[in-house]
């Protein structure tokens, strides 16, 4: 049998597979579900600042219009969020044996820094920030908004004795560069990559929609370029792999690519809990096959610098290779 252990933030993980923040991860009971399906880890629902803002700023309108009455109910939406969200720390740790990662999901530093530290009395295993700014200024420039990002994790990790990961958006000029600045401020990981809300317009109702928020098995094309690239280029830090895995052959593509762990979602939703096993069963009976003795075994022997020509991995011009199609 395959030894398909790995590490990941310095946690032991029996196996590469995670399931990544959802409304999956939300429920006690699918929790549970994941764990009895073979999940090596689970990373709970995201507490998000920009829902927190939200509530608290329709209530306000409710009540009456001065920012004392905001702050309050800020405060106080704020509050209640957190308390739930440590509950759902607390019941996770109880009711399964496998890690919990907890989901900090923001856009600024504000408070947010400070809730590092209840987390980890909960129980939290580990803390994933999910950062996302919108370049929407045209006065800010690509390394102003990095400063921002590099603001908040910096503040995170010196709130937290817990290992900390980022889980990053790929709209950066220079990827390398940046996980290389994260892993300098204490980062011990990171995910690669997040999905955003995506929108659409809706031509027949004339309004705001959002595209599917599920991924296809094609959309693992672009993680896996860059888990192949950073994986090499910047020593030290674990990487997780996300989107685009939906079976077997998606987890080994990522540990070839060099990935230290893999998370899950999409598949889970569309398929069910139960395609875990059926992804652990495909990796385990892939070694098998090949004569390989563990997943540690393989990990970047299909990275950057592995194969004979790493340039594959850099070739970005489209039609080059479509031109002898008619």
């Amino acid at each position: 049998m395959a030894n398909l252990q790995t590490k990941y933030l310095g946690l032991t993980l029996k196996n590469p597979i995670i399931v990544s923040s959802s409304g999956i991860t939300s429920s006690i009971e699918k929790i549970k579900e994941a764990e009895k399906n073979g999940a090596a880890a689970v990373v709970l629902k995201s507490i998000f600042e920009e829902q927190i803002n939200y509530e608290a700023g329709h209530l306000h309108k409710i009540g009456k219009d001065n920012a004392e009455a905001f702050d309050y109910l800020q405060g106080y939406v704020t509050s209640n969020s957190l308390e739930k969200h440590l509950a759902l720390i607390k019941e996770a740790k109880n009711s399964v044996s496998i890690p919990v990662i907890v989901s900090i999901n923001c856009f600024s530093d504000n408070k947010w820094t400070d809730f590092a530290k209840q987390f980890e009395d909960a129980g939290a295993d580990a803390i994933e920030v999910n950062i996302y700014i919108c370049p929407n200024d045209r006065k800010k420039s690509s390394t102003d908004i990095e400063k921002e990002y590099y603001n908040i994790i910096k503040k995170i990790v010196k709130k937290s004795k817990i290992p900390v990961s980022v889980k990053l958006g790929y709209q950066f000029t220079n990827l390398i560069q940046v996980v290389d600045n994260i892993k300098s401020l204490g980062v011990k990981g990171v995910v690669l990559f997040n999905r955003y809300y995506e929108p659409d317009i809706n031509i027949d109702t004339m309004e705001l929609t959002n595209n599917s928020v599920f991924s296809s098995e094609s959309d693992i094309r672009f993680p896996l370029r860059w888990t192949a690239i950073i994986s090499d280029q910047v020593k030290g830090i674990d990487i997780a792999s996300s989107t685009g895995v939906h079976n077997a052959e998606g987890v080994i593509k990522m540990i070839l690519a060099g990935a230290d762990a893999v998370q899950v979602c999409s598949i889970l939703y569309t398929k069910g809990l139960g395609e875990i096993r059926k992804m652990l069963d495909g990796t385990e009976e892939w070694l098998k096959l090949r004569g390989f003795d563990s997943i540690d075994s393989i990990r970047g022997l299909m990275s950057y610098r592995s194969i004979p020509d790493p340039a594959v991995y850099q070739r970005s011009q489209f039609m080059k290779y479509f031109s002898n199609f008619e």
